[in-house]
Formats: structure tokens, C-alpha cells, sequence
């Protein structure tokens, strides 16, 4: 399966290393990790997957691979901006927002829009209609496992 996490290019070290656990739960179940490509949420996850032994996807919004973080294994290069936010909803199975903003915000909207699930965690988007807020990293885990089968 297609994981899709997505979440802010600039975080903390607490979200940072939150988003490496999950991008190393996705890894070392060898699900797919696809992302923005860049740094923060996004470089934070594709660390842990690749750790974890999975592959990296990113998708992003240049036009240079060189801009992809170093985890990421397949760098799509679109030159679309932000409007590749609908690739990434669109290319994964589920999606799962750490922390974000509005970047985040859209890509939320597009994936309920079209139908797949999405989880929050420690995102400020928690209350849209449609979202599963989860707030305890084994509970996220647990939400994961149940849309991954």
C-alpha cells in the first residue's frame, strides 16, 4: 500500500522525530511512503522509512530533482508548486497530516474529496468533517493498521 504523510516543510525536533517513527512503522512494513519531498514532516518521514527498509516517493513541487530531500529514493519532478498536492492525495491509499498548514490543509481536502482516509496527528485540521484524529502515537498506529490490510 501507498502511505501518503504530509505535514509542514519546517517543524520541530518533537514532530520531526514523530514523523521519523511513523515513515519507520510505514518502512518496516514495506508499504510505500509518498510525500512532498522536501524537508521537514516530509524528510522526516521518508528517514524513517527508508530505515525502516521501505521505499520513498516525493513528490515534487520543482523542477529539479536535486531538490528532493536525500531519503527520497523516486523523486517526481512535477514544476507544478503546491498544485502537486493533488498528485500526492491522488497516489496514496491513505493519508496521515503531522502537524501542517494550509500546504497540509489541501492536501486534506483533495483526499476526502476523492474518497480516502485521513488521519491527524497533532494537526491542527483534526476537526474537519471527515478526518480520524488520533492523538497517542499507538493509537495512530493502531488506525493505520485497520485502512493497511
Amino acid at each position: 500500500m501507498w502511505v501518503g504523510v504530509i505535514g509542514s516543510g519546517l517543524c520541530n525536533r518533537e514532530i520531526y522525530e514523530t514523523a521519523e517513527e511513523i515513515g519507520f512503522w510505514i518502512g518496516s512494513r514495506r508499504h510505500v511512503l509518498v510525500c512532498g519531498g522536501m524537508g521537514g514532516v516530509m524528510e522526516a518521514a521518508a528517514k524513517g522509512a527508508k530505515r525502516g527498509g521501505g521505499e520513498t516517493i516525493g513528490i515534487l513541487p520543482g523542477a529539479h530533482a536535486s531538490e528532493a530531500n536525500p531519503y527520497i529514493n523516486y523523486p517526481i519532478i512535477t514544476g507544478m508548486g503546491h498544485a502537486r498536492n493533488v498528485i500526492i492525495a491522488r497516489s496514496s491509499d491513505i493519508l496521515v497530516a503531522v502537524s501542517g498548514e494550509f500546504g497540509t490543509l489541501s492536501e486534506i481536502a483533495m483526499g476526502l474529496k476523492i474518497g480516502k482516509p485521513v488521519l491527524a496527528f497533532r494537526c491542527k485540521w483534526e476537526g474537519i468533517e471527515g478526518v480520524v484524529p488520533v492523538r497517542k502515537k499507538d493509537e495512530l498506529f493502531a488506525e493505520m493498521e485497520k485502512y493497511l490490510r
